[in-house]
């Protein structure tokens, strides 16, 4: 009996921590101000043309996938993935610090666009 109730509070404990530890993703209209020193996962769309490389470090800016006039501009160093570019969807981990946000070394994540895609045909497919 005094196993399965170690047991029990063990997994209670597993499930509040893993809960309690993930954060919820944030497009940039929402850390826009945001305070500085609070770690946030950023998730939106690269805008092209946004893209430069200033040494080791990559800056771009993030937009709102459904209002692109809402961006914040991005600064990061480290691991780029091959699919990273301008009109990529990203997910990456960081802090706003003066209206910027600094993305932590080796978080940047590429969502690849879906190869399966549905097209509406055209009139001249026919």
């Amino acid at each position: 009996m005094v196993a399965l109730s170690v047991a029990v509070l063990l997994a209670a404990a597993l499930v509040y921590t893993s809960f309690s530890a993930s954060t919820e993703t944030r497009e940039p209209s929402q850390l826009i101000g945001a305070a500085s020193g609070i770690s946030y996962d950023m998730t939106g769309k690269v805008v092209t043309g946004s893209v430069r490389h200033e040494g080791d470090d990559l800056s771009f800016t993030v937009a709102d996938r459904d209002d692109p006039s809402q961006s914040i501009p991005v600064t990061y160093s480290g691991t780029i993935p091959d699919p990273f570019r301008g009109g990529r969807e990203i997910i990456l981990t960081g802090e706003v610090k003066d209206g910027v946000f600094l993305g932590e070394r080796d978080t940047l994540i590429t969502k690849c666009p879906s190869k399966f895609t549905t097209e509406s045909p055209t009139a001249n497919d026919s």
